[in-house]
């Protein structure tokens, strides 16, 4: 009964979907405030439908009822209980009613929290959501059905895939779907703005939170993926640029330029056109990405759900959303004049700048991606796109992004000059040149450079704080007070600035990695980067649904023994599926990393890695993504909005 009362509400969900779609939006067009209001209620009532029909598919994971078709091919009796539940979306027909459940979300949130806004742009934001939503769900419903009976039905079910059964990527489909989707909120706002034909201050500051929320989300989740690809897959590296993780990173960029974009518009009531645009094209990202990694056309590791045969349908609602988002785009953009100016030196300036080399590197990536798919569709080549022509291209764009990203905060807004803002930087312009030249004696001059503008990042970010409390032009208690009294979005500047300066760091660190490959016996000790890596046993342990070969390795140094690593190599019977545990010993500074290969002559081939400064990539991540959340704590961001010269729209 369970599945069936899943499969209940889900087409309950549809049909919700549907009156969230019509009622609001025709109610806005006819000034009904009754019809109006009554969005946020179907709003909430589609969330509970959805609710509910996903907690039925958890559930029939949970208590392994292989009578239902998804749960048969997904999971396994003797999985651990986390892997059950993870199950649920780690599939084709889970992932997509999970999709549908966060896109019910961003409505029910909109409508919970949406009370400042006025009538007309609330109804007509839950009313576009449910739009985008409906389609999902039909796909969901009549494609993809989650609940589909399997009769007989089997004594056990097939397993899930293996590399999913990790604790890391529990959590990164989740996260990196409420990125995602989250991002359907701006695509709302814009789409309501264009039917209202407005676009101010106060719509800039409603759209810039929920802007921020998706955009931490997205980065969390994207840097929970590639944590995930670096102790996973074992192959010592953190990002591959894979179809897959492009397919992520493009709304990424175009989000954070949407986020620094409405920034102007509530600030200067400039750069509306670009903002809808960006907010457009962010989300119609989203749902590529959605198209790209589920309809069969890209396959990869890091792909957990495709099939072919229902790419048409999601291609479809690409062209629906997509097109006809854009088309609307065509027809009211005109009505949107921008009606603040700025002169090029200014922080809008700097703002357009950084836009413009946010999208330009979305441009490249896009291009990489897709090339080789068209190339084989029209020409019928075969041809790959790696990492050496995404980092030819990348960074030459990356560095005068870096360099407008310290810069352009110390600018004023409407009008600057460049000669004042940079002698604010001095310092930081001298210990990045320091830094780089440093560098530059370790390694070579590419890694040095980009050493030097995780510096320049970093105390750039600083730099702007320092600026704004007057340090050392004021007396120290004097510069305390004023810092405690920053708005919380002026530290969340600062630390996301400086996280993505952490990244990077951490990116160039892995520049000095040393690696070898070697083929020990118990007993036996390599030598790398200073380590002593030594072999003492191969035995064998038994795993909830696995059977595993697992190597101690005592690393020592100078005689000292650091640590002990036990790398596996696990045997899934079910699926016939062998995968590589490797096991990392980190101090923030370093990675020590072992992988476990093939058994030969009495002895086993084993990949070992020292990675310098590796840990910094994700925690550079998760400084951006706490700068995000520091700056959604800002009061500003909550209320005190400002007010819209007319009132709501009167009823009829």
């Amino acid at each position: 009964m369970i599945p069936e009362l899943g499969h209940f509400a889900l087409a309950l969900g549809v049909a919700l979907g549907f009156a969230q779609a019509i009622v609001p939006l025709w109610g806005a067009q006819r000034r009904d405030l009754r019809m109006m209001q009554a969005a946020p209620a179907l709003a909430l009532g589609q969330f509970l439908a959805l609710g509910i029909s996903f907690g039925s598919l958890v559930w029939s994971g949970v208590t392994s009822d292989f009578s239902v078709l998804t749960v048969a091919e997904n999971t396994n009796s003797l999985e651990p209980l986390i892997y059950k539940i993870t199950g649920s979306w780690g599939n084709h027909e889970g992932s997509i009613l999970f999709w549908c459940l966060i896109l019910t979300l961003c409505g029910a949130a909109v409508a919970e929290f949406g009370d400042a806004l006025p009538t007309s742009l609330r109804a007509r934001v839950i009313g576009v959501l449910g739009l985008a939503g409906v389609g999902f769900e039909l796909f969901a419903l009549l494609e993809s059905d989650p609940f589909a009976r399997l009769m007989p039905a089997p004594i056990d079910g097939r397993d899930m895939n293996p590399l999913l059964q990790d604790p890391g990527l529990a959590m990164h489909p989740p996260i990196l779907y409420i990125g995602y989707v989250g991002f359907a909120v701006p695509f709302a706002f814009a789409v309501a703005a264009l039917l209202e034909g407005r676009i101010d201050a106060a719509w800039g500051r409603w759209v810039r939170p929920w802007t921020l929320a998706a955009w931490c989300f997205l980065t969390g989740g994207i840097a929970l993926g590639s944590w995930w690809a670096y102790y996973e897959l074992g192959w010592g590296g953190f990002w591959f640029w894979d179809p897959v993780e492009n397919a992520s990173l493009l709304p990424w960029l175009t989000g954070t330029a949407l986020l620094h974009s409405a920034l102007v518009v509530e600030k200067r009531e400039a750069l509306k056109v670009w903002t809808v645009l960006l907010a457009i094209g962010t989300f119609s990202l989203s749902l590529s990405g959605t198209f790209l990694v589920r309809s069969g056309i890209l396959n990869s590791v890091h792909s957990f759900a495709n099939d072919p045969a229902r790419g048409v349908f999601i291609l479809a609602l690409l062209g629906l959303v997509i097109g006809g988002s854009l088309l609307l785009f065509a027809l009211r953009a005109p009505v949107l004049a921008a009606s603040g100016v700025f002169a090029p030196i200014s922080r809008e300036g700097g703002l357009v700048l950084n836009n413009i080399l946010l999208c330009s590197i979305a441009a490249v990536v896009l291009t990489g991606t897709m090339y080789p798919l068209f190339a084989d569709l029209l020409l019928g080549e075969k041809l790959s796109v790696g990492a050496p022509f995404f980092n030819a291209t990348v960074f030459p764009l990356a560095v005068p992004l870096f360099a407008a990203m310290a810069v352009g905060p110390a600018l004023s807004w409407k009008r600057a000059d460049l000669g004042p803002a940079l002698q604010k930087l001095w310092w930081a312009a001298l210990v990045a040149a320091l830094v780089g030249a440093g560098a530059a004696t370790l390694t070579s001059l590419l890694p040095a450079l980009v050493f030097a503008a995780s510096a320049w990042l970093i105390l750039g970010a600083a730099a702007d704080l320092a600026v704004r409390v007057r340090l050392f032009r004021i007396p120290l208690g004097a510069s305390l007070r004023r810092l405690g009294g920053l708005p919380r979005g002026s530290f969340g500047t600062t630390l996301a600035h400086a996280g993505l300066g952490i990244t990077i760091a951490g990116i160039a660190g892995m520049s000095l990695a040393q690696s070898s490959i070697v083929l020990l016996k118990p007993g036996e000790t390599t030598h790398l980067d200073g380590y002593d890596w030594q072999l003492e046993t191969l035995h064998d342990a038994a795993g909830p649904n696995y059977a595993a070969r697992v190597a101690t390795i005592r690393i020592s140094r100078d005689g000292r023994t650091v640590v002990t690593l036990a790398p596996e190599r696990r045997s899934f019977p079910v699926q016939q599926i062998t995968t590589t545990e490797a096991k990392i010993s980190t101090n923030l500074l370093r990675d020590l990393y072992a992988v476990l290969g093939e058994e030969r002559d009495g002895g086993a081939v084993l990949r070992l890695h020292v990675n310098p400064l590796a840990p910094w990539i994700w925690l550079g991540a998760l400084v951006m993504a706490a700068g995000g959340i520091v700056s959604l704590a800002d009061r500003r961001l909550r209320v005190g909005a400002p007010t819209r010269r007319t009132a709501a729209v009167p009823a009829e």
